[in-house]
């Protein structure tokens, strides 16, 4: 098989897998120019990741190769623990600030786009030394375990920043963003470094438990930011008392573009796609997108709901 088209071949899973998640996010499309820049940042946080793995291997004892030992040392202590670290560092350099994070089905697609990105640069590079065996088995097992890896990384990484907005803290969800992708990258290379018939039953097993609880998850966050979930840009808005805010009118849309000066926004604001609002019950600023039509909205500050259309 040509060189050519067994790189297409190697890259074709995580582009698929990309647009896939990005297809979900129904609620605000994210800009392809920062999709792409995740893309590269997983792919350039393959460097530390080899340079760490490195250094961790040459300080492992030496097991015998497919040994339980090996096998779980070289899965948790190497693989999982390296590649996960410098995945999340580098995504959370990449998005924690970025204005476009406001939803938590953000998280998901941007921590797929980072992961699926390390697989890319990574399939490229197995498959270049392989054959068209290699990219088929890589592209059904190994790009899409980095996918999940993402997909449970980003959930955490959007409650996290949820958490953050709303004034909590964030620390043990950072923990377990960074826990739960290992541990199931972690059992993936377990079983996939003992390579005898039982655990590689088994790791079809897993992989296929993994495609579904990971599909199942994409869709529920997908549909909960489209009903309900959204982030506040800055609340409570400063120097408007209760009868001021009363009198902005939700569909009194204000000036379009983003914000300059550092000026807060306003009731009635239009940016991004997104319409400024006011709860009814705590009075607090809401961020909605625009021409969802006759939407239910719960107010991630007091948790009433109330109706609107935009």
């Amino acid at each position: 098989m040509e060189s050519n088209s067994l790189m297409l071949l190697a890259l074709l899973p995580g582009i698929l897998i990309i647009f896939y998640v990005y297809k979900m996010d129904k609620v605000e499309k994210e800009p392809w120019r920062l999709i792409g820049k995740l893309v590269l940042i997983g792919m350039l946080s393959c460097i530390p990741t080899a340079l760490l793995e490195g250094v961790i291997d040459g300080m492992m004892p030496a097991w015998p190769e497919g040994s339980l030992p090996y096998a779980l040392s070289m899965a948790f202590a190497s693989a999982a623990l390296c590649e996960e670290i410098c995945k999340y560092v580098f995504l959370r350099l990449g998005v924690w600030k970025n204005p476009n994070f406001g939803y938590r089905f953000d998280g998901i697609l941007y921590a797929v786009s980072v992961s699926v990105g390390f697989a890319m640069l990574e399939n490229v590079l197995y498959v270049a030394q392989g054959d068209l065996t290699v990219a088929l088995m890589r592209g059904v097992l190994t790009v899409p375990l980095h996918a999940f890896c993402g997909v449970f990384m980003g959930v955490f990484l959007g409650a996290a920043k949820k958490a953050r907005v709303e004034g909590r803290g964030s620390g043990k969800l950072t923990v377990l963003a960074l826990f739960v992708p290992m541990m199931i990258h972690g059992i993936y290379d377990t079983l996939a470094f003992l390579g005898n018939g039982t655990a590689t039953i088994l790791l079809l097993a897993f992989v296929l438990a993994m495609y579904i609880v990971s599909i199942r998850c994409i869709r529920s966050f997908s549909a909960d930011d489209a009903s309900s979930a959204f982030y506040p840009d800055t609340e409570p808005f400063a120097g408007q008392d209760k009868a001021q805010q009363e009198s902005f009118s939700s569909y009194a849309y204000g000036p379009r573009g983003t914000q300059t000066g550092g000026q807060r926004p306003h009731p009635g604001q239009v940016s991004d796609g997104r319409i400024i609002l006011i709860c009814p019950y705590c009075r607090r600023g809401l961020r909605v997108p625009v021409g969802a039509g006759r939407i239910r909205i719960r107010c991630p500050h007091c948790g009433k709901e109330f109706n609107e259309i935009t």
